[in-house]
């Protein structure tokens, strides 16, 4: 599994709006370290499941201050963050 270690910064202005919902989604329920199902996330920001795992994808790789690690697939993908 690989992990994404940003700035203390956070930002990338590369990031799309959807991009940046699902960050601050992030950020904000995330303790120290947390687990995500991509389907809660798409639920509660009126996204689809695929709209999440694609951005998530897409924020592992971003300076965005996050580790992203893809944790599990058994019913959806989840997502493990730490802040």
């Amino acid at each position: 599994m690989s992990e994404t270690t940003t700035s203390p910064a956070g930002t990338d202005p590369e990031l799309t709006p959807k991009q940046r919902r699902i960050l601050g989604y992030l950020r904000t329920r995330a303790g120290r370290q947390t687990y995500f199902k991509s389907r809660l996330i798409a639920e509660d920001l009126g996204l689809s499941v695929k709209e999440v795992g694609t951005n998530i994808a897409r924020l592992r790789e971003a300076d965005t201050a996050v580790t992203i690690e893809q944790w599990g697939f058994s019913s959806g993908t989840t997502w493990k963050v730490t802040l």
